[in-house]
């Protein structure tokens, strides 16, 4: 399994992201956490949180709803079975996507039933439509996904966190990871967004900084259908690799891009890398990598077996794609940690000990489940939440400080497994 990994210190503008290392099979700087028993602290109070979803049920990035969604539910049974003195009253919604803008009548409606936070969206182009709304109700956002660094400059009231790391971070990775397979030149397909063209830029950089020569870069728009134009001016450059920087349009894109370049110079983000299986006959997408910010699946076995026991029981399907699981399971867990060791529901209040129950600040104690947190909180400790994702650990400014980047690469099958 490859990885990248990096940590970086607290800042208050924007993020730094140092060095960034190429890790081997067994040299993983985080690992997952597996539930543990629970036991110790009286609950403090009563307290009852209201928190909304924002996730992509419909829209482009339709296929990370299942996995989010699955995870925000387990958290929150989670949370309500350990009876510590919080309860998660969970309501679901769809953010859509800026084509369809599903947004425009959810965010209202979740707003209108009195959640303190709403979870999402996926895109960051999405999130953007409605974060000042929510931050100006004085309600916090918390996207298990959002990765353009717009965010992390972003006035948003100290109301606005996420589990997954700025696109600094992952666009390092890419563009070395490109490199360092030997390519010299690089096309990129990019959907015209925050997400895709900020991706895009530090994508390059890196690529260009490793000496590459990044030869043609074609846009799109949310809504489009048909992209043989864009294909056709990027395989008339003849890179040696092309980077997908798309959403679930890829899936129109493949079958044209390579009827005539090779799979194994492909390269997919987080915002399309999925298990396609038989959606192409088998062999299509062979040797094709991509990059998904969190722990490698492959390490938090325990956390996925146990979270579609849990969607299986609750009567929906089994999940095949886990991304953005883990960081949403976290933020539910968080969300009722800073809950509880404020005492309170005014989302303002809870939004002030999120840094601190994610480690950020206040010496805390390291725990890694809700439970056991929960129990030094009610001792009158200070919990430091190590979650399913990783370490998590806010900034002032809402952005984790400490991260990974998951390598990936499709087999014969067309779905993905951790790089060798």
């Amino acid at each position: 399994m490859g990885v990248f990994s990096t940590a970086s210190g607290s800042r208050k503008t924007r993020a730094v992201i140092g060095g960034v290392a190429l890790l081997g099979a067994s040299a993983l700087v985080l690992s997952g956490c597996a539930p543990t028993e629970d036991g110790g602290g009286e609950p403090a109070g009563d307290l009852t949180f209201k928190v909304g979803t924002a996730l992509p049920v419909t829209g482009n990035l339709a296929f990370l709803g299942p996995p989010e969604i699955a995870g925000t539910e387990y958290a929150a049974a989670e949370v309500n079975d350990a009876a510590k003195g919080i309860t998660i009253e969970l309501t679901q919604g769809d953010s859509g996507d800026t084509d369809n803008k599903a947004y425009e009548t959810e965010i209202p409606r979740l707003l209108g039933e009195g959640v303190g936070a709403i979870i999402g969206a996926a895109s960051s182009g999405t999130s953007l439509q409605f974060i000042d709304q929510v931050v100006g109700a004085n309600v916090i956002q918390f996207s298990p996904a959002n990765t353009s660094a717009e965010f992390t400059t972003y006035d948003d009231k100290g109301l606005y966190f996420r589990t997954a790391p700025s696109d600094v971070l992952q666009g390092e990775v890419l563009g070395n990871l490109i490199a360092e397979d030997g390519n010299e030149t690089l096309g990129m397909m990019v959907l015209n967004d925050s997400y895709g063209t900020g991706l895009a830029s530090f994508t390059k950089e890196a690529f260009e900084a490793a000496g590459g020569e990044v030869v043609s870069e074609v846009t799109y728009n949310t809504g489009d259908t048909n992209f043989s134009a864009q294909i056709s001016e990027l395989l008339a450059a003849k890179p040696d690799a092309i980077a997908l920087i798309t959403f679930e349009e890829v899936a129109t894109m493949i079958p044209e891009i390579v009827s005539s370049f090779p799979a194994d110079k492909l390269y997919f983000v987080d915002g399309n890398l999925k298990n396609f299986g038989d959606a192409f006959p088998a062999n299509t997408l062979t040797g094709a990598k991509g990059t998904l910010p969190g722990l490698s699946i492959d390490t938090i076995t325990d956390f996925t077996d146990a979270l579609n026991e849990f969607t299986v029981a609750e009567g929906n399907e089994e999940l095949t794609d886990f991304s953005y699981a883990a960081e949403s399971y976290d933020a539910v867990v968080l969300l009722a940690l800073a809950s509880l060791a404020a005492g309170s529901t005014d989302p303002v209040e809870v939004a002030a000990k999120l840094e601190e129950v994610s480690g950020g600040t206040g010496d805390g104690t390291k725990c890694t489940t809700f439970a056991e947190c929960a129990d030094i909180i009610n001792d009158g400790g200070v919990a430091d939440y190590d979650g399913i994702s990783g370490p998590i650990t806010f900034n002032e400014v809402g952005d984790p400080t400490e991260a990974s980047i998951g390598i990936y690469q499709y087999g014969d099958d067309n779905n993905y497994t951790a790089a060798d």
